[in-house]
């Protein structure tokens, strides 16, 4: 993902508070780093990128620590390892995808015709570590794609607009699951990302 707005305009753009300090520019936003989240109380928080499910045990009833980073959208509201957990929506100017043999990848950049940011829908929840801290997590809901990104990735995020926050943050899961569906086609760009410091923020 990347984020190059400032926090202040995108919270403008949607009308929140935000006690966020300004950001330089986010060009490569990788998991397990801080991203800006739009909570239900309407305001703009930091939390990492990357879930870990709380409860989750495996066969020998040690704790699953393995981080999630996308939640499939067809199954949110099914599965138990999302049981419980909050939603909540990260603003971006778009993600990467990348194609091509191992090696000889090609980065690919995908924003919105317009230039405006995105909204991707996601699920939040807290993790309570082993001496005691808690950290507040997020993870992006998937679907399937549009036609725009289909020849570069089997999967992308369900892109919220702004009249959609309110179902999507307060509405009970029928309404939100009505949100979870591919962005019209025509609303994505799609370019070489190649100009992009992989090692940089």
């Amino acid at each position: 993902m990347f984020l190059t707005t400032p926090v202040d305009e995108i919270a403008a753009w949607l009308g929140l508070r935000t006690g966020l300090p300004a950001q330089p520019p986010r060009r490569n936003i990788q998991p397990g780093q801080q991203v800006a989240v739009v909570t239900p109380e309407r305001q703009l928080r930091e939390m990492r990128w990357g879930m870990i499910p709380s409860g989750r045990r495996n066969a020998r009833g040690r704790p699953v620590l393995e981080t999630i980073v996308n939640a499939r959208g067809e199954t949110l509201f099914a599965k138990s390892a999302f049981a419980g957990l909050g939603r909540a929506a990260v603003p971006v100017d778009g993600w990467y995808e990348w194609t091509g043999a191992a090696r000889r990848k090609t980065a690919w950049r995908i924003r919105r015709v317009d230039g405006a940011p995105l909204l991707f829908a996601a699920v939040t929840g807290l993790w309570c570590g082993p001496g005691g801290g808690a950290v507040p997590q997020v993870a992006t809901v998937t679907c399937a794609p549009s036609g725009d990104v289909r020849d570069y990735h089997h999967r992308m995020g369900v892109l919220l607009e702004p009249r959609d926050l309110a179902a999507w943050l307060d509405g009970d899961e029928a309404a939100a699951a009505k949100l979870i569906r591919s962005a019209p086609e025509g609303t994505l760009l799609v370019e070489p990302a190649g100009d992009v410091d992989w090692s940089g923020p």
